[in-house]
């Protein structure tokens, strides 16, 4: 299977799959306990139907949404993701190149593998920071400053890992940041040499964020459930979330709300947006998905704060649903990261392009010139 082969994001995981060791593969693809919630993240988009118009005269449309404060081309933003340097070797750089391209937001993680600084200098697409909350508060302090410094748009601050999700398919292969080459998992990545020869001999594996402050993950290798349940702060509460959002000064959301009362509470301490999200399945299994909370979290809050349903979108019609329930853009990470797995920056290039013509089409499909025209009068629930 070849790039020009994928016609959509499934075949970029299956071109994925091909590409990678399965330990590292099953960490990108994997989700908590059963994985219901991975799969229902998706499958509640099917649970909807669009209801569209015609004799519209959509010649002429605009697939365009203001979020955060900055313009996006698509109502969709490219999530923030961590390791991406172990997926494919152009890690963060191919995402953002990719992004600034389709003039997209996009985001990188406190434990992303190219630094704060060098993504300030490499694009001027807006730019999201997740920040993890660590018990090293003076990490913490760190990364702000670093993200104000480097002109950063907006920090969203993660609040749905104060533990790590039980994610099997980890435990089952052994995977570790840095990966560890051991006995068992050394003929997997033995029999992908592409993916062995870039890891081993272009630029080492590094976790840029943490420098000064942490060595497990980066040069210590060491599970994500290992590194979530030793070094992030359990007793984050939202006394620490205003206090992060007044330190930062900036625009700031939340991710990984999806009740109804913590929307009002992120509405309450200053929020400018929340990502409702469940970390795509890997934390609590058997919660419910975005796209099916979103309709309670729209009428409780829609209108006061901006709302992102985030995770489990493949299509652009997804993108659209999300809009037609009340959302304001929709966002995801595997989306992008099993294209960037598959072919680095030309294969997350050809994943958006694939995605803007599907949200371009089915605009027109559906009658609409804007995307303010999707609302919930263009829906119907089974």
């Amino acid at each position: 299977m070849r790039l020009s082969d994928c016609h959509n994001i499934d075949d970029f995981r299956k071109l994925a799959r091909q590409r990678l060791p399965w330990p590292v593969f099953d960490y990108i693809d994997g989700a908590a306990d059963d994985e219901l919630t991975k799969v229902r993240n998706t499958a509640a988009f099917a649970d909807c139907d669009l209801v569209p118009d015609v004799l519209a005269g959509v010649a002429d449309i605009d697939t365009s949404v203001t979020i955060m404060g900055r313009k996006s081309a698509l109502p969709l933003i490219l999530s923030p993701t961590a390791l991406q340097r172990i997926f494919h070797w152009q890690g963060e750089r191919a995402v953002a190149r990719a992004a600034e391209k389709f003039g997209l937001w996009f985001g990188i993680s406190s434990l992303g593998t190219v630094s704060i600084e060098e993504i300030g200098e490499l694009v001027s697409s807006p730019k999201l920071f997740q920040l993890y909350v660590h018990k090293d508060q003076g990490l913490n302090r760190s990364m702000i400053e670093r993200c104000q410094a480097a002109k950063f748009d907006a920090i969203a601050l993660t609040v749905d890992t104060i533990v790590s999700g039980k994610r099997e398919r980890c435990a089952r292969s052994g995977f570790t940041s840095p990966p560890k080459f051991t006995p068992s998992s050394a003929l997997s990545y033995a029999i992908k040499p592409r993916w062995a020869l870039d890891y081993v001999f272009r630029e080492k594996f590094r976790l840029p964020q943490l420098d000064g402050h942490v060595s497990k993950g980066a040069g210590e290798a060491v599970s994500i459930a290992s590194y979530f349940n030793t070094m992030l702060d359990p007793s984050m509460n939202w006394q620490t979330a205003e206090t992060i959002r007044k330190d930062w000064g900036g625009t700031f959301c939340l991710k990984g709300v999806m009740s109804v009362a913590d929307a009002r509470r992120a509405v309450e301490i200053g929020a400018d947006a929340i990502m409702v999200s469940n970390h795509g399945g890997r934390q609590l299994d058997g919660s419910r998905s975005p796209f099916d909370q979103l309709r309670e979290i729209t009428d409780a809050v829609g209108g006061e704060i901006e709302i992102i349903c985030d995770g489990g979108v493949r299509r652009g019609t997804h993108v659209m649903k999300a809009l037609a329930a009340g959302a304001d853009c929709a966002s995801g990470g595997r989306l992008y990261l099993y294209a960037l797995a598959a072919a680095g920056q030309a294969g997350v290039e050809r994943a958006l392009e694939i995605m803007q013509d599907e949200i371009t089409r089915g605009m027109k499909l559906m009658g609409v010139k804007s995307v303010a025209e999707l609302n919930r009068d263009r829906l119907r629930w089974r």
